[in-house]
């Protein structure tokens, strides 16, 4: 004689739908309205103070809206007389040099230090610090000492430093040719801090074990960085080089401390050009087509970079 094991069937509703799936699905629709009810605010944030200027700047980058006058369609002439001006054009050139110093040299020089301070050498809490402490200074005061130290007489530090060698003052932002390569240096010191502490909390991060295998099994330090710190390195390395390049493209403070564009438009950058047309020349369309190119750079160099460096180990 068998015996017949019987299981228990699942509860079923009207419908036929097992009770536990409906239950689960419940769950999951509350857990959805809890998480956009405490999105809400956030997400309230960036749309009144990212999402309609842009919407606004796009709308009037159509328009001739020079004030006090009101805006008029004009299609896409605002475009066609930015890429039509050399200031323009000498604008976007100089921002694009600055971020392709400043943003891999900055980023370089910053695991180079987060390596070294990974190494838990003595008194690297004053050493992160130290690092660390240009960033959180505020802009315009980091400009002003920039400026002391480029003063073109003796008085300057950066000229009393060249004495030694016996070398005259040199007016560092004066000579168009030193001017933009003076103003890239000033923004690596700057940047340095705030990518060399994502970089040691991302070596902090990373496990020991592969580092151990491989240096057993012969893979000698150049090796055991390149093939697996570099590799795992990839995503903070993708939000350093995304934030970096967002952060070149807006630098103003620093441009408007320091040589106000000049000389002969060398250190003019976007947002220079930006600010004399909307506030020096008063046309409001005129800038807002400029604000939109902006824009429009920042998002194909983000996909680039994404495309280039990636952002997550899955590839």
């Amino acid at each position: 004689m068998t015996n017949t094991v019987t299981h228990p069937q699942p509860t079923r509703t009207r419908s036929g739908t097992p009770a536990a799936k409906l239950t689960r699905g419940r769950l999951h629709r509350k857990e959805r309205q809890a998480g956009w009810l405490l999105v809400a605010p956030a997400g309230l944030h960036v749309f009144i103070w990212v999402g309609l200027p842009l919407i606004v700047a796009l709308i009037l980058s159509f328009t001739r809206y020079e004030l006090p006058a009101k805006p008029r369609f004009i299609g896409f002439e605002n475009f066609v007389e930015a890429f039509g001006k050399e200031s323009f054009r000498t604008a976007v050139l100089n921002t694009f040099i600055m971020t392709g110093v400043a943003v891999p040299v900055s980023m370089t020089i910053a695991l180079c230090i987060a390596l070294l301070l990974n190494q838990g050498l003595k008194g690297q809490g004053f050493f992160r610090t130290a690092v660390f402490m240009p960033h959180i200074t505020a802009t315009v005061a980091v400009a002003v000492v920039w400026l002391w130290i480029y003063n073109p007489d003796s008085t300057g530090l950066l000229n009393k430093a060249i004495e030694i060698f016996g070398i005259g003052p040199v007016s560092w932002l004066g000579y168009p040719d030193l001017a933009l390569g003076s103003v890239i240096v000033m923004l690596i010191w700057q940047g340095i801090g705030i990518k060399m502490l994502i970089y040691l909390a991302a070596l902090q991060g990373l496990p020991l074990d592969l580092d151990e295998a491989a240096r057993i099994d012969g893979a000698n330090v150049v090796q055991r960085f390149l093939h697996i710190k570099v590799p795992l390195l990839r995503p903070a390395t993708f939000f350093v080089l995304v934030t970096s390049i967002i952060q070149s493209f807006q630098v103003f403070d620093q441009i408007f401390i320091l040589t106000s564009g000049g000389p002969a438009n060398a250190t003019t950058v976007i947002t220079y050009q930006i600010y004399l047309s909307a506030f020096e020349a008063s046309r409001m369309g005129y800038a807002s087509a400029q604000s939109i190119v902006l824009f429009t750079f920042l998002i194909f160099l983000a996909i680039f970079s994404r495309r280039v460096v990636g952002g997550t180990d899955a590839h």
